[in-house]
């Protein structure tokens, strides 16, 4: 049966169009396998996926993502983040947080309830550590980075968080496009988060957030929230993550419809 993969024109330069074409014809390109990014089942006879080719000095490693989480790229790493990636798991895959310079913001949308109502939130998980800009730590600076643009830390979900001016979350024609940030010196918003293709949210998240007239903001550092399929487990997670000191949170007003 033919594979939904999907193999970037960068993937195809570097293993050559005759492997490109043995993984689209479903030869090579594994049935089941455990997302690259958010480390959760995926299967590529049931839903599009993602080839990502993880390069080193010497070695390469083609892993599969879902194509939700991840779009199909070539990630360069270093041959020591590789060589340690592929000790540690089977091959079907290499983790993101192998190569935390190249971490993707994965987000979510959910229906959170605070205070008797529900609002419309998004949720905020890299697939690695992030770090600050030029620093060669290999600790996770996300959530110092985003307390530092005006996020608040949340020790639990019993209050609507205040409103982060100069924000916005992008909704056009039902489908959520962009999480927007103030420009530099007074600029124009620019993107913090853009989605690689614009995702659907449920018509109950759409209504809530025309209704509020504004979304609510969660973040948390790689492995606090995780891929979670339902609005009571990503409720759980959101918890747990803040009584541990790992999110921050902001509103943000609605920029469309």
């Amino acid at each position: 049966m033919p594979r939904m993969l999907d193999v970037s024109d960068d993937v195809r330069a570097e293993i050559g169009d005759e492997e490109a074409d043995r993984l689209l014809a479903g030869e090579n390109a594994p049935g089941s396998y455990d997302c690259t990014s958010c480390r959760t089942p995926g299967d590529s006879e049931q839903e599009r996926t993602s080839t990502v080719l993880f390069i080193g000095d010497e070695t390469a490693v083609l892993a599969f993502a879902h194509a939700t989480c991840l779009p199909s790229q070539v990630v360069q790493v270093t041959e020591e983040q590789l060589q340690g990636a592929v000790r540690s798991i089977n091959p079907d895959g290499v983790p993101a947080q192998a190569v935390p310079e190249q971490a993707v913001l994965g987000i979510t949308s959910g229906l959170i309830l605070i205070s008797g109502e529900l609002h419309p939130a998004l949720v905020v998980e890299p697939t690695g550590p992030i770090v600050r800009p030029g620093s060669t730590d290999i600790g996770d600076d996300f959530l110092p980075l985003l307390i530092e643009q005006g996020f608040m830390p949340v020790t639990e979900l019993s209050s609507v968080p205040p409103v982060l001016h100069g924000w916005s979350v992008l909704l056009a024609m039902g489908q959520l496009h962009a999480v927007l940030q103030p420009g530099t010196g007074g600029g124009s918003p620019v993107a913090w988060w853009q989605a690689h293709q614009a995702l659907q949210v449920a018509e109950s998240w759409r209504a809530a957030a025309n209704k509020h007239q504004q979304v609510l903001l969660f973040a948390a550092p790689v492995g606090s929230i995780g891929r979670q399929p339902r609005e009571d487990l990503l409720r759980d997670a959101l918890d747990k993550a803040a009584a541990n000191g790992k999110l921050v949170a902001a509103a943000m007003p609605l920029a469309g419809t």
